[in-house]
């Protein structure tokens, strides 16, 4: 498996920054958070896209993918959100990366609602994707935490440029044993969010092994069925401040996945 990390880690830092963390700590690929307030997002000139696809090749690391924040089961227009599906699909391509990652972001007055909307804009979008080569992954989170939840969603597109992008942290606040996620995304699975937190109740991200998650567990479902993706360390101090620097901790995550592979082959 190859191992990536998150710019939601590192929020704001130019990539002349991140790619050099990125090498020097042994990732073989960065996930890009594709926000305004980002160096990376749809905004970019042709020139300025051109200039990250030099950035990475030169650096010898590959561009796994782009987060954005579409809520795709979200109540409201469906043109806004597939427009927002579509931008993101377009700067992918331009950087070379396979995925787009959106968000379920339900709300309304019925699941059954909630997955036909998601289901009928991932539809929607899932030919602008066909086109442009990438593939759209809806994450295992909020109104959609588990597998299971995601698979109401994905079953009802049936595209293949619609997949799952398995959060470890979501599916394990939801109830759900890894080896029940992985059952539920294994035909849909895109790529593998790995992080960890103290407590259901406590979810500031720690290093990699100091928390709670079932990670060992996680590599070990992943492992012994022969999936042989990404995981991504997604390390959220965007969102908590008082969280110790993602730099300090690089090395230390690449070191413990590298083990739980090993102790997993």
């Amino acid at each position: 498996m190859k191992l990536a990390f998150s710019t939601l880690g590192l929020p704001g830092l130019p990539l002349t920054d991140v790619l050099p963390l990125a090498t020097s700590h042994g990732y073989h690929g960065v996930e890009l958070r594709a926000h305004p307030e980002e160096p990376v997002h749809p905004g970019l000139t042709p020139g300025e896209r051109a200039g990250v696809v030099a950035a990475f090749r030169a650096a010898g690391l590959e561009v796994l993918g782009l987060t954005g924040g579409a809520r795709v089961a979200a109540p409201g227009d469906d043109g806004a959100v597939i427009d927002e599906v579509r931008a993101l699909v377009d700067l992918a391509h331009d950087l070379g990366a396979p995925y787009v990652r959106v968000l379920p972001g339900g709300a309304g007055p019925s699941p059954g609602e909630a997955d036909a909307t998601a289901a009928r804009r991932l539809g929607t979008a899932a030919e602008h994707a066909t086109d442009a080569g990438v593939r759209i992954l809806l994450e295992t989170h909020d109104s959609h935490p588990t597998g299971a939840d995601a698979m109401r969603v994905l079953g009802l597109v049936g595209h293949r440029q619609v997949g799952a992008l398995w959060d470890v942290m979501h599916t394990w606040l939801g109830g759900e044993q890894p080896v029940e996620s992985f059952a539920a995304l294994s035909p849909y699975l895109g790529y593998v969010r790995v992080k960890d937190i103290a407590s259901a109740e406590d979810t500031a991200p720690l290093p990699l092994g100091a928390g709670v998650l079932p990670l060992a567990e996680c590599v070990e479902v992943l492992s012994r069925q022969e999936w042989d993706g990404w995981l991504c360390w997604e390390y959220e101090k965007r969102w908590y401040g008082s969280a110790a620097p993602l730099s300090g901790l690089l090395d230390g995550g690449r070191r413990h996945l590298a083990r739980l592979l090993t102790e997993s082959a």
